[in-house]
C-alpha cells in the first residue's frame, strides 16, 4: 500500500489509555509500563504508515461494543453472574467503561475509510463511562441474582481472567472524533440495549 494514499483502518481498544479518575482523549498514549504497550506499538505502526503514503488511522473501540447477539465482555459478565449466583463489581463499583452500539461503530469505520486524515487516532465511544455497578445492577435485574461487591483482592476468584479489566476505570471521550468526522452515535445506550436484548 505504500505510496498509494489508500485508507487502512486499524483497531485498538480504549483500555490502552485507561486513566483512573480522568477522561482519556484521542491524544493520550498508554504508559510505558502498561501490559498493553504492545497494542500501542501496533497502533503506532498504523499511524506512522502516513510517512509511507498510506492513509492509516486507528479506531480505539470501547470495551463493550454492544448489540443483539453480543458475545463480548457484557455477555461474559452475564455468564459469570449466572455461574456465581451474583452480579459482581469490584470494591464500590465506581469504575467506568465506555460503550458503543455496533451500528454506530460500523458507521465510524465507514467515515474513517472515507475521510480520516493520515495518522488519525479515533475513539469509538458513544457513552463516555458507565459505572460497573450500574452494569452489575442491570445484570442483576435481568438474571434475578443479587448484586455483590467483590473486594479487589478477590476479583480473580470471582471474575477469572476478566479481573484484569473489570476493575479498570476507563472513562473515554470521543469529542475530537465527532468533530473531525461528523460522527454522531444514534443507537440505544448500553443499559437500555442490555434490557432489550441480553436476557
Amino acid at each position: 500500500m505504500a505510496g498509494t494514499n489508500k485508507a487502512f483502518v486499524g483497531t485498538n481498544g480504549t483500555l490502552v489509555v485507561s486513566k483512573p479518575g480522568k477522561v482519556a482523549l484521542e491524544t493520550d498514549e498508554s504508559p510505558a509500563s502498561s501490559p498493553l504497550t504492545v497494542r500501542l506499538q501496533a497502533e503506532r505502526l498504523v499511524v506512522d504508515a502516513a510517512k509511507r503514503g498510506v492513509r492509516g488511522s486507528v479506531i480505539r473501540l470501547a470495551p463493550t461494543v454492544h448489540g443483539a447477539g453480543d458475545k463480548g465482555f457484557i455477555a461474559m459478565l452475564i455468564d459469570i453472574a449466572r455461574e456465581k449466583k451474583s452480579a459482581g463489581y469490584v470494591d464500590d463499583g465506581n469504575h467506568h467503561w465506555p460503550a458503543v452500539h455496533r451500528d454506530d461503530a460500523a458507521r465510524l469505520y465507514r467515515l474513517a475509510v472515507e475521510s480520516a486524515p493520515p495518522g488519525a487516532v479515533l475513539h469509538g465511544t458513544a457513552e463516555e463511562g458507565i459505572t460497573m455497578r450500574a452494569i452489575a445492577e442491570t445484570i442483576s435485574k435481568g438474571t434475578g441474582v443479587p448484586t455483590k461487591s467483590v473486594p479487589a483482592e478477590e476479583a480473580g476468584a470471582h471474575f477469572g481472567w476478566m479481573s484484569m479489566v473489570v476493575g479498570l476505570d476507563n472513562r473515554t471521550s470521543s469529542e475530537a472524533t465527532r468533530e473531525l468526522l461528523g460522527w454522531k452515535p444514534e443507537q440505544p445506550g448500553l443499559l437500555d440495549d442490555m434490557r432489550a436484548h441480553y436476557f
